[in-house]
């Protein structure tokens, strides 16, 4: 059984987000007060470079588990990547709406934040949120 890379680290969310060129800087700190306000909880950095908020403990079926954040962000080269833990399927409303972006299983890629709307957005980030609460 392998051990998680992206694991919860000491580092600082505000020097990585300092290193970041000033435009991708402002489109972090929008979102990190949306995740913020969403879980209620502080930002931390998982791994070198996904700011995550929050935290649930999980198992597959091969009964491995751990530990993973409810949602988070990294801001990659050529797109903002957000992690929707809860998924797409139940939300089609809501992507209708949100804009321009692709997604993968449990993540949300936007080139810029002015690509989607924020308020829907927002309500994506609070939805997936609470549901893995209950879930969790």
């Amino acid at each position: 059984m392998g051990t998680l890379k992206t694991t919860r680290t000491k580092a600082s969310v505000d020097v990585f987000l300092k290193r970041l060129p000033e435009t991708r800087r402002a489109e972090c700190l929008t979102v990190l007060r949306i995740m913020k306000r969403a879980t209620g909880a502080p930002p931390a950095m998982w791994g070198s470079s996904i700011v995550g908020f929050g935290s649930y403990q999980y198992s597959n079926r091969s009964g491995r588990g751990g530990e993973w954040f409810l949602t988070g962000f990294s801001p990659r080269k050529h797109a903002l990547t957000f992690y929707i833990m809860a998924g797409f399927n139940r939300y089609q409303d809501l992507m209708r709406d949100l804009g321009t972006y692709s997604t993968g299983v449990s993540c949300l890629y936007v080139k810029h934040l002015a690509d989607i709307d924020l308020a829907v957005f927002r309500k994506l980030v609070e939805g997936s949120v609470a549901r893995m609460k209950r879930s969790t």
